[in-house]
């Protein structure tokens, strides 16, 4: 293309954007070599011969009328339209097809391609296209940017409108400013509380900083914020504590079945709050296996007490902030949950239930345990000071509510704070009758199912507690209910589709006896299917080597059987499988060495495993156990294998044993005789210092098993081994 240059103009960044007028098309035919650095070759020029046809002519008009339209949309384009009026004709089509893809802001590719077309008709057909495609595009822009215009408009007439408003209602007195209605509103929140003084001199403190304020500054938006939860706390305000011991009583019956030890501690606490006019400083703290309605229990409690109630979980918590808040200096920052929990339940003596503390985690953040310690010490959490509201807040009237599943990862000395109340396994006549008088009922009005469609037998509870929900709590036998009931609800409703379709008219006596289904023992297991646990026994027949201890894990009790074979070796040793932790191997340990030691008097015929590798196994090698419970039964399954005479069929023990054969008491002594109820051991040996522990369990736990109290070694021997006797020394 040969060009005439119109116009260079510098740019700021160097180099120059140079204004060209293109005269004519030319071909390169071959470059041509230059001593010069210039580039130098020959041409070919295409002079465009054409006749001013009407085709040309209506493309002509058709590219003028397109250029004008984009002309009045984007009036950016007029001053290239003068530099063309002064160098060039409108009555040349092929220029102005050349001036009118110039205006478009079409591809490279596609200015190139017009660039190339020699045929003037081809070329005024392109440009025309290109055109029109630019038009529709300014078109489409233009409505946008009108759209927008009109949208900000609107906003800013509003603005200026809502503003005259508010002054005309200003200077009438119909209405005041933001900052009077926002002292108005504190004030109002105070009028019957009982705000301690120094609250309220924080409080006056604040409105007078307030009120200097502009309202439009962030400083006001930080006082405001801060004295909306000053004000909104109910300081003074408590619910009103007007149950008898019958009707508390009768809340706490209606909502759980058993847990008599904890319904007794919530009397308790009713009847000393009555007669003292208040307990303050209370911390419960329930401890069981997951399943055995701690959380549910907390709600009960909230009703008996006739108080509100807020549950917030600890687990996973690694900032203290979460409790005491955040300082007002940070950005966002909030109260912790307690003083939120007070603004939630409008009263100073709601019931708190703070879940899972066993599960709280610590981090770079802060302990939140550490700062729990204020919270739940009743000597300090009367004067409890949260980070945001930097001012004292009494939550002695607060009952807090802890739950947790096992202790040992509670910090000592926040464990020390608390009342300990533990929640163990329910039996099977527990589950029974909470899966008829709670689950059942419970689920069949969730799932739409009337009395008169599903009963449940007794045996059928007991079947599904036995093979399908082992667990200590009752979750896993609501979730087996559920399932169920679904099915049910799937046969009735296809039923029900199958009558409309029919169509075929029966008797309301008929149709209830359709629709009644009755579960029992016999086919649940069309239902559920085959029973996950056939049993937790081993063994029908307890062999040569083989004892049965009890194991108290977070899930609730358990039975652990200790195995030991012995092997030809070339000297006397021991091992240990199972996933042992550090204490049960060294009660392995000790165990070894107690027997070797008393050889003379449990086995005086025999000799200490001469020559002979001796392997203890503990099943179910995947899980981990530890503890020293097990110290006894290793013992005996060591002299089982000594001797060659199987323990005595179904007896288990449990109890730590010392160097010199004393067995020290254990814990988790109910969730232990539930273990032992499930497997259906009928003898079972304890330490003697746990008699006490015992003689408080309710009878129904107790019944049909032979309880054995020991002090030392010697008294399992008679037990185990009947017939055998331990020789004095």
């Amino acid at each position: 293309m040969l060009a005439r240059i119109l116009r260079v103009i510098p740019m700021d960044q160097g180099g120059a954007q140079v204004i060209l007028s293109m005269e004519k098309r030319l071909t390169v035919v071959k470059p041509l070599k230059s001593p010069h650095s210039t580039l130098k070759a020959k041409v070919k020029y295409h002079e465009e011969k054409h006749k001013l046809t009407k085709e040309l002519k209506a493309y002509s008009i058709s590219i003028i009328t397109t250029i004008k339209e984009l002309l009045k949309l984007n009036p950016l384009f007029k001053e290239e339209l003068q530099i063309f009026l002064g160098h060039s004709d409108f009555t040349e089509p092929g220029k102005l097809a050349d001036f009118g893809v110039a205006l478009t802001t079409a591809s490279r590719d596609d200015l190139q391609d017009v660039l190339e077309t020699f045929a003037i008709e081809g070329r005024v057909d392109k440009a025309l296209t290109l055109l029109k495609k630019e038009l529709d595009i300014s078109i489409l822009q233009n409505n946008i940017n009108q759209q927008i215009e009109t949208t900000i408009n609107k906003s800013q007439k509003d603005f200026f409108l809502r503003e005259q408003l508010k002054t005309i209602k200003k200077e009438l007195g119909i209405e005041k400013d933001d900052k009077s209605l926002d002292r108005e509103k504190f004030q109002d929140r105070l009028k019957d509380k009982k705000v301690p003084h120094d609250v309220k001199a924080v409080i006056e403190e604040e409105l007078e900083k307030l009120s200097v304020l502009d309202v439009q500054s962030a400083e006001y938006a930080i006082a405001r914020g801060y004295l909306d939860w000053l004000t909104i706390i109910p300081w003074g305000v408590k619910s009103e504590e007007n149950l008898t011991l019958v009707e508390a009583r009768k809340i706490l019956e209606n909502d759980h079945y058993g847990l008599d030890d904890i319904k007794d501690r919530i009397i308790e606490f009713i009847s000393v709050e009555k007669l003292s006019g208040g307990v303050k400083g209370s911390i419960i703290c329930l401890v069981g296996p997951p399943g055995v309605g701690k959380t549910s229990i907390g709600k009960s409690i909230a009703r008996a007490l006739n108080r509100e109630f807020y549950r917030f979980s600890v687990g996973g918590m690694r900032d203290e902030a979460e409790i005491k808040g955040h300082r007002r200096t940070y950005i966002g920052a909030m109260p912790g949950k307690l003083i939120q929990a007070l603004k939630s339940c409008k009263t100073m003596n709601p019931v708190i239930m703070l879940d899972e503390v066993d599960k709280m985690g610590n981090s770079f953040q802060g302990d939140p345990a550490s700062a729990l310690l204020e919270v739940l010490d009743p000597e300090q959490n009367c004067e409890f000071l949260d980070h945001y509201l930097d001012v004292r807040c009494d939550l002695s009237d607060v009952l807090f509510i802890v739950t947790a599943n096992m202790l040992d990862t509670i910090p000592s000395p926040l464990r020390d704070r608390m009342d300990i109340l533990r929640l163990s396994g329910y039996v099977m006549n527990e589950k029974v009758q909470i899966a008829k008088k709670y689950l059942l009922p419970r689920n069949r009005k969730i799932m739409g199912l009337k009395a008169k469609d599903v009963q449940f037998s007794e045996d059928a509870f007991r079947n599904i507690v036995n093979g399908y929900a082992l667990e200590s709590g009752v979750r896993n036998l609501e979730m087996q209910i559920k399932k169920i009931l679904r099915k049910i609800a799937v046969k009735i409703v296809a039923g029900r589709e199958e009558e409309q379709k029919t169509k075929k008219g029966k008797g309301k006596k008929e149709e209830e006896e359709k629709a009644k289904f009755v579960i029992t023992g016999k086919n649940i297991c069309t239902y559920l299917g085959n029973p996950y646990f056939t049993s937790d026994r081993f063994y029908d027949v307890t062999p040569v080597g083989v004892c049965t201890g009890l194991a108290w894990t977070a899930m609730g009790g358990a039975t652990l059987y200790i195995e030991a074979i012995k092997i030809t070796a070339e000297r006397v040793d021991m091992k240990l499988t199972g996933q042992a932790g550090d204490v049960m191997k060294e009660s392995s340990q000790i165990a070894w060495s107690y027997l070797h030691s008393s050889i003379n008097k449990y086995a005086p015929e025999y000799t200490f495993f001469e020559k002979t590798l001796v392997h203890i196994h503990i099943p179910e090698g995947a899980t981990p156990k530890d503890g020293p419970s097990a110290g006894i039964t290793m013992v005996t399954a060591l002299l089982s294998l000594l001797l060659n005479i199987p323990v005595l069929h179904d007896l288990g023990m449990t109890g730590e044993l010392t160097l010199t054969g004393r067995i020290l008491p254990i814990g988790g002594v109910k969730e232990k005789l539930v273990a032992a109820r499930r497997s259906g051991l009928h003898t079972l040996i304890f330490p003697k210092e746990n008699e006490r522990d015992v003689l408080e369990l309710p009878e129904y736990i107790k019944e049909g098993i032979d309880i054995r109290f020991v002090n030392h070694y010697d008294e399992i021997i008679p037990i185990a081994f009947p017939g055998r006797k331990c020789i004095e020394i």
